[in-house]
């Protein structure tokens, strides 16, 4: 639950699947290490989901809930943490229309991450007027709780630095915090919105197992954090090593995308760096020897989350995910609420607080 005595720490993720391993390293670990020092919370953007896929509420309602599950399978805490639904917190969506007004539209089209999801997504002139909204709502989501920091992904940054200028601009226009102030300075001089900083994890971009792009669903090269054993071993051991050699022969770790994985699942670097050297000199080492030990890693990784993953998946799982997700949303209202209010008030629409409940 909130906690006003720790620094606040936002992020988030949009339904639009299961997580994997890409969610894990660029950003679930990190979220898992602040549980104790910092206020978090996490949000289910489910709203977001709506821009590219408004004729699949169903599957939308289905991957917010079995993001949860992996998110408490991987260690989120609802004790230590607030779990936040998206579309149960009014004042992101009222925000969104403010913040909407202290953005040209031509800043946010030249937003690099929307301008990649666009090409990625094959979308063209075809998206929704809405799509490029959500890169306005990524502010709201974020500055409706006034966080310190968010961790989020290196392909998000664009994103954040868009939200650190809508901040900037609500408190130069509404508060009359000098355009010249340090960012650290803006709340202690008035400002509504402390201008929040990136936290970008221990891999910033986790390659596919195709070996080129980024992980990611839509391009089918992702490893699930629900998959079996079994399939983590034909995903990794169907990955291209970037080369075509004898296995007895030199290779080159450098380009081997197998490797990428070596040096960031495996935990003993003395080893990973003695597999580089012996795989550079073609010491009796193989790509699948390499895969093999990389296999083993992930799978040591994604084992006690499956384990813990599997609690969620019997008889009433659900309902327990939909009551964690009502309980965590109830209590951020009260944050946003405040948050929404604190807005108005500098925008000089300040004419009553509201109350939220759940029927």
């Amino acid at each position: 639950m909130p906690n006003s005595a720790k620094p606040r720490v936002l992020t988030g993720d949009t339904p639009t699947g299961r997580l994997h391993l890409g969610h894990y390293v660029g950003s679930i670990e990190n979220r898992l290490r602040l549980q104790d020092q910092y206020d978090c919370f996490f949000l289910l953007a489910n709203m977001h989901a709506f821009t590219t896929r408004p004729d699949r509420h169903a599957e939308i309602r289905a991957d917010t809930i079995e993001i949860v599950k992996d998110w408490l399978a991987c260690g989120i805490d609802p004790s230590r943490s607030t779990i936040v639904l998206q579309t149960e917190v009014p004042a992101i969506a009222e925000l969104t229309w403010y913040f909407a007004m202290l953005l040209p539209f031509n800043r946010v089209m030249r937003n690099p991450t929307l301008k990649d999801e666009i090409k990625d997504k094959g979308l063209g002139d075809t998206h929704s007027f809405g799509f490029p909204m959500y890169a306005v709502g990524q502010c709201a989501d974020i500055l409706a709780f006034r966080p310190r920091w968010v961790p989020v992904g290196e392909d998000q940054v664009a994103h954040i630095e868009m939200c650190r200028e809508v901040a900037r601009r609500f408190d130069i226009t509404y508060c009359s915090v000098d355009s010249k102030a340090d960012d650290q300075d803006f709340a202690t001089l008035g400002g509504v919105f402390p201008i929040p900083e990136v936290m970008v994890g221990r891999v910033g971009r986790l390659i596919g197992t195709d070996g080129k792009q980024k992980m990611s669903k839509s391009l089918n090269n992702a490893i699930f954090l629900s998959d079996t054993p079994r399939q983590v071993k034909k995903k990794i051991g169907a990955m291209y090593p970037g080369q075509s050699r004898d296995p007895d022969q030199p290779g080159d770790p450098d380009i081997n995308p197998v490797f990428d994985y070596a040096d960031i699942f495996i935990k003993d670097e003395a080893f990973v760096a003695d597999l580089r050297e012996r795989y550079r000199k073609g010491d009796n080492l193989g790509d699948g020897h390499v895969k093999a030990f990389v296999i083993d890693a992930v799978n040591e990784l994604l084992d006690p989350i499956r384990a813990k993953r599997a609690e969620y998946e019997g008889p009433g799982g659900d309902d327990t995910v939909i009551d964690i997700i009502r309980t965590g949303t109830a209590a951020a209202n009260e944050v946003a609420e405040e948050t929404l209010y604190m807005a108005k008030d500098a925008m000089g629409l300040g004419f009553g607080e509201r109350t939220l409940e759940w029927e």
